[in-house]
């Protein structure tokens, strides 16, 4: 990585300064990523795929998992 990344997360605008992986930007935020499903580029995530490296411009979609009774 050469510069800052500019990725969104949920939406928002966000800067990252160092490398980051979906696993780590999840953990990041207080999240397990037993318990949240992660789209990148409107693609889901598997799990096995969490220590992808965020690259510019890619947008990320957290969901949590709620649950209830």
């Amino acid at each position: 990585m050469l510069g800052p990344v500019q990725i969104k997360v949920n939406g928002d605008a966000h800067e990252l300064s160092t490398p980051t992986t979906v696993r780590q930007l999840v953990e990041g935020r207080g999240l397990s990523v037993q318990k949240v499903a992660v789209e990148l580029n409107r693609r889901l995530v598997r799990a096995e795929k969490y220590d992808t490296e965020l690259k510019d411009a890619d947008e990320v979609e957290i969901v949590t998992f709620v649950g209830g009774g």
